[in-house]
């Protein structure tokens, strides 16, 4: 089984903190005790050898850089200006090809089906210590997008899904910051589909949702968001609502699970005991929003973990990334077939890039 998370925040983690993902989680945080890091982003989840033991054979890898205003504990990478925008998310664009430039033997870009078929055909063919990790680029935030005129430069140097918002950009209302697409906006949506980008929903907010829901044409996901109606008291506008799941489901669009226990189970924050999110309540999503749309070819995983959060913060059973896989058990108990815990996984989300993705770059 390869398994796909859709939502990892690699670069700006290597970039705020000095994380080296070539090393194990136990590596990282030995080299953080001591410091102010676990405090601001919790304990490392992510890391080399623990990709390959949880299975982890795909990553959707962010670009990601925060609006000053709301900068806080990610003002290491904070933008007040288009321009800022564009030289961080840049920057980072620049790490993940010196990362695979430096580590070929590690990891891998994908921007076609060719590359996918063949980083697939290499995993399978490879002995589990020496297979590389397939990195998808998302832009988490288009501010870094200075106009969308910009739009086939970026394409061009690898980026393959965009997501408008994370809070309010000049493109869109996002998280905790309502508001509609701009003219600019939509005009972002149309050059996006001219260009061939997947459309990334989380974040958005209901208005943006539904206006790109019903007017782009392209591919559409959701990288990490969870079920709305099961979180009513947690995170307003956050995740999704009921005719946005059908509606992300009938374009053949997936949905990524997203793992902080805040956005798992209702009425939980961040510093609560780890015990009161368990696996089980991951699965309780899952079965949401499998019985809302009446299969489960529109799920997957898009973990967010070391995105501002860390072990304390992730659902007991979670220690790191390589705990992945103890969802193959829930699910098995809970009495999902072989077929559709392997699509929840991984599959799902390989197929939709086999659909999304040029044939070649």
């Amino acid at each position: 089984m390869l398994i796909v998370d859709a939502h990892e925040d690699l670069a700006w983690n290597m970039l705020s903190f000095g994380r080296d993902y070539t090393r194990s989680v136990t590596h990282i945080r030995a080299g953080e005790t001591n410091t102010p890091i676990p405090d601001r982003v919790g304990q490392a989840m992510l890391g080399w050898p623990d990709w390959l033991h949880g299975q982890v054979g795909l990553i959707f890898a962010t670009l990601y850089a925060c609006p000053g205003r709301r900068a806080g504990k990610y003002a290491t990478l904070s933008y007040t200006t288009a321009e800022e925008a564009h030289r961080l998310y840049h920057r980072q664009l620049n790490l993940y090809r010196d990362l695979v430039a430096t580590h070929p033997d590690k990891f891998y870009l994908i921007t076609s089906r060719t590359d996918l078929e063949t980083g697939l055909q290499h995993w399978r063919a490879a002995p589990p210590a020496r297979r590389r990790i397939g990195l998808v680029l998302l832009m988490e935030g288009a501010d870094g997008v200075r106009h969308p005129d910009e739009l086939a430069w970026w394409f061009e140097q690898g980026l393959r899904i965009l997501g408008p918002a994370w809070g309010r950009t000049r493109y869109a209302g996002g998280t905790g910051e309502p508001g509609p697409f701009t003219r600019l906006g939509q005009n972002l949506l149309e050059r996006m589909a001219e260009t061939g980008m997947i459309l990334d929903l989380s974040h958005l907010t209901d208005e943006g949702v539904t206006y790109a829901l019903a007017h782009y044409p392209g591919p559409i996901i959701a990288s990490h968001s969870n079920a709305r109606a099961l979180l009513p008291h947690n995170t307003p506008g956050r995740h999704l609502g009921n005719r946005a799941i059908r509606h992300l489901a009938g374009r053949q669009g997936v949905i990524g699970l997203v793992l902080p226990h805040d956005f798992v189970k209702d009425r939980v924050k961040l510093g609560s005991p780890r015990h009161l999110v368990t696996l089980d309540d991951v699965v309780d999503q899952i079965d949401y929003m499998a019985q809302l749309v009446g299969h489960c070819g529109h799920l997957g995983l898009g973990s967010d973990l070391d995105g501002g959060v860390g072990q304390e913060h992730s659902p007991e059973g979670l220690d790191s990334i390589a705990d992945l896989p103890n969802l193959a058990g829930v699910l098995d108990r809970r009495g999902y077939p072989p077929a559709d815990i392997e699509a929840i996984l991984g599959g799902n989300w390989l197929n939709f890039l086999r659909w999304a993705l040029p044939e070649t770059a």
